[in-house]
């Protein structure tokens, strides 16, 4: 059951004239009131004859007026509008049961409270067998005003319980993070000016294209105007930035002006401060070591910053951080992703937005490793090879079934459909671009008695998926990868343990394919020699120790050389 509030200025007249009308399509078919307040001197003009639209408006309007008539400032914003309407599936419900509802959506509202005989006026009207339109005046019999503050959320709450009372379908509820719905007004106008998208969705999608970019919000408004986009940056006296808002080209008023939109308005995370937050998260620059240790190309960067993110929701402002940044790394893939993979992704990255946020707040400091992947990925100048593409692709998939279970598990229904909706375009998008892997890894199958051998690794390694991951159709070429990793230095019975402890296996679609990307990209360099290891230490050292006559007078007193230390070790 959904209720939209629709507040409609002042004219109680002319909504009554829509509800007891025909409709734009013939489709009111017996308009009349099934509640209201003080039913009994309450006209209704669907069933007394004497009764009329306008005396039904002036009783609606009563309140109003005699406010008016002690008040200088006149009320001019009363008429509140809300249609009701039961899904398509749902039982028939009859007239008293509308009535009950309508009661129960005004009292939730704050319109009439129970037991309040000083309550605004309203009445509720059905026109139809599935819906109902509540119009109250919101002025109160005392003349003040109803506190309808939060009435939105406390009404959508009230459809919830009502659902579960009346047996109907059951709607997720809402938390107020998800974007505003376009208005009939903007689709209308799309649909004249021959665009895809309303103005609002048309910006969202551009915003968040340009948070990979950037790292500070100068840069954040630079882009955008770069972009094309037509930017009004607020600033104080100092020149701060304290707000923006973006228009379309293209879309002006009547007056030929150009439309803008707030951030925030498009959707609550594109506000100013929340994209500064997410921003300017990130640590000081690392060491140059740090950054020569680091994997050889941001892909590889990227799977490993999500290795990390079944380890981080245990918090839950760094989960929503973890949360928002994953976000972003898939737009940043979507971006740099070849072509034929392209659509999947960004319909994943789309998807996944309403997954980003929530009211938790966000530790976004906590989430800089995955957003500077996000960011490297964009800045990158060739594309990923196939193998390490697949292991992000497979990553993601991992990361979002992650998040979703995280939003299930705070009761985050609208969030938790999204990520799933994600995981359907991430797992087409990695099977795509598997293809190719597999047909080469196939191609060239390790000896039969290697491949034994291999399949026992398995058996010891992950003995409660052994048997699904045999019998996968990849299965032989896994058996490749394992092979190639082995002659790189490796162990595929540790390769196996350490893929299966990263990536639960009891969900996975096709287990032998998940190993395959996870091997890969953990397997692709050749295992340290630690004998080797070990002398080039040595070595290291013995360079660095300074020649024996130069000790002496070098270390402070009560202090002892390496050399001395290392007898005392001994003796």
């Amino acid at each position: 059951m959904i209720a939209a509030i629709k507040p409609s200025g002042s004219n109680t007249r002319g909504l009554l004239a829509y509800l007891y009308g025909p409709g734009r399509h013939d489709e009111h078919l017996d308009p009349h009131i099934v509640a209201g307040f003080a039913m009994l001197g309450m006209p209704d003009p669907a069933r007394d004859e004497n009764a009329t639209l306008t005396e039904l408006a002036r009783y609606l309007d009563e309140p109003v007026r005699l406010r008016n008539s002690e008040f200088g400032k006149k009320v001019t914003d009363h008429v509140w509008h809300c249609p009701v309407r039961a899904a398509p599936e749902d039982r028939y419900l009859s007239d008293a049961e509308w009535g009950e509802i309508a009661q129960r959506i005004v009292e939730a509202a704050g319109i009439a409270p129970a037991g309040d005989d000083l309550a605004c006026r309203w009445v509720a009207v059905r026109h139809a067998g599935d819906h109902i339109h509540i119009l109250a005046t919101t002025v109160r019999e005392d003349g003040r005003r109803p506190k309808l503050h939060d009435s939105g959320l406390r009404v959508g709450d009230a459809c919830r319980e009502i659902e579960k009372d009346y047996g109907l379908r059951r709607l997720k509820k809402g938390d107020r993070t998800g974007a505003r719905r376009p208005t009939q007004a903007e689709m209308h106008k799309a649909e004249r000016l021959g665009w895809d998208q309303t103005s609002p969705e048309w910006l969202q999608d551009r915003i968040r294209a340009a948070i990979p970019h950037v790292t500070n919000a100068e840069e954040f408004i630079a882009y955008l105007e770069a972009d094309g986009i037509e930017v009004n940056a607020r600033r104080g006296p100092s020149g701060d930035l304290l707000g923006y808002a973006v228009g379309r080209p293209g879309d002006l008023n009547e007056n030929g002006e150009q439309i803008f939109h707030s951030g925030g308005k498009i959707a609550p995370d594109l506000s100013l401060p929340k994209i500064k937050a997410r921003l300017e998260s990130g640590q000081p620059e690392e060491h140059p070591t740090a950054r020569r240790n680091r994997p050889s190309t941001p892909w590889h960067q990227a799977t490993d910053a999500l290795d990390t993110l079944h380890t981080d929701l245990a918090d839950d402002t760094h989960a929503q951080a973890h949360i928002a940044a994953l976000g972003e790394l898939l737009e940043a893939t979507a971006q740099k992703a070849p072509a034929n993979l392209r659509t999947e992704l960004q319909a994943a990255s789309k998807a996944f937005a309403r997954a980003q946020r929530s009211q938790i707040r966000a530790e976004d400091r906590a989430a800089h490793a995955m957003r500077s992947a996000a960011r490297d990925i964009v800045h990158t100048a060739t594309g990923p090879d196939g193998s390490a593409l697949a292991a992000l692709l497979a990553a993601l998939v991992w990361a979002a079934i992650v998040a979703g279970r995280w939003h299930e598990a705070k009761d985050h229904a609208h969030q938790a459909d999204a990520a799933r909706q994600a995981v359907r375009h991430l797992q087409m998008a990695t099977d795509r671009a598997l293809a190719p892997t597999l047909t080469e890894l196939a191609g060239r199958p390790p000896r039969d008695q290697s491949s034994r051998v291999l399949a026992n690794d398995v058996r010891a390694a992950v003995p409660d998926h052994a048997e699904r991951i045999l019998a996968d159709p990849a299965w032989p070429a896994l058996a490749t990868v394992l092979a190639d990793a082995e002659a790189r230095g490796h162990q595929p019975h540790q390769l196996l343990k350490e893929a299966a402890a990263q990536r639960e296996l009891t969900t996975a679609r096709q287990p032998a394919r998940v190993l395959i990307t996870r091997i890969q990209h953990t397997g692709r360099n050749p295992a340290p020699n630690r004998r080797a290891e070990a002398a080039r230490r040595r070595s290291t050292i013995a360079g660095s120790v300074p020649n024996q006559q130069t000790w002496h007078g070098q270390f402070p007193a009560g202090t002892t050389s390496p050399t001395e230390q290392q007898h005392q070790r001994r003796r």
